[in-house]
């Protein structure tokens, strides 16, 4: 054997090992690629879910958040209106005829009666004259006595003698108690 096929062989060796070492260095860098396309795609999986997730979250805050600020103006203004025919309502009292007004007095006095035995009966200036007439033409209320006006719609307030006692029966009063206890029934008639 010559030198020149033993440099041939040692050639020949060297390149199957350089094929070999390039062979086994391209699987695992592909294996190793692989891998860490495979770790990329899973970060990049999880990161998407997590934005979804916190888009959704957002979302479901912004909406929850508007819903709330709609209910908020949506009550407000029923409440205005409410307020409305409330005030509409103690208006529209006044505008009864002095008949109505008279009426309502002589009933409420009445029924202060059971309570008060004497005192003084205030109501609004429309009224008092009315009232001034009902305390002098009968004789069952001549323990009271007629106070200033005061600034209501209308019914009395009375105030015992000895000042221990006071029953507000205005108009206000009465249409608080209604109002009180039928707004639900309103609001649902109203709102429905």
């Amino acid at each position: 054997m010559g030198l020149e096929t033993v440099v041939e062989e040692i050639r020949e060796k060297g390149k199957k090992e350089c094929d070999r070492i390039r062979a086994e260095s391209r699987e695992e860098m592909e294996q190793i690629l692989a891998a860490a396309n495979k770790r990329v795609a899973e970060i990049k999986l999880a990161a998407d879910e997590e934005v979804a997730k916190q888009t959704t979250h957002i979302l479901s805050m912004e909406a929850t958040a508007v819903n709330l600020l709609v209910k908020r103006e949506l009550l407000n203004t029923r409440k205005t209106l409410l307020d409305q025919v409330y005030q509409s309502t103690l208006a529209e009292l006044t505008r009864f005829p002095d008949s109505f007004h008279r009426e309502a007095i002589i009933k409420l006095i009445n029924e202060v009666h059971k309570e008060i035995d004497s005192g003084t009966i205030y109501c609004c200036a429309r009224d008092r004259d009315i009232l001034k007439k009902i305390l002098e033409e009968n004789s069952d209320f001549k323990a009271y006595k007629l106070g200033n006006a005061v600034d209501i719609e209308g019914g009395i307030i009375v105030k015992s003698t000895d000042s221990e006692l006071q029953i507000d029966y205005s108009y206000r009063t009465f249409l608080d108690k209604v109002w009180k206890s039928g707004l639900k029934d309103a609001s649902d008639i109203l709102f429905a």
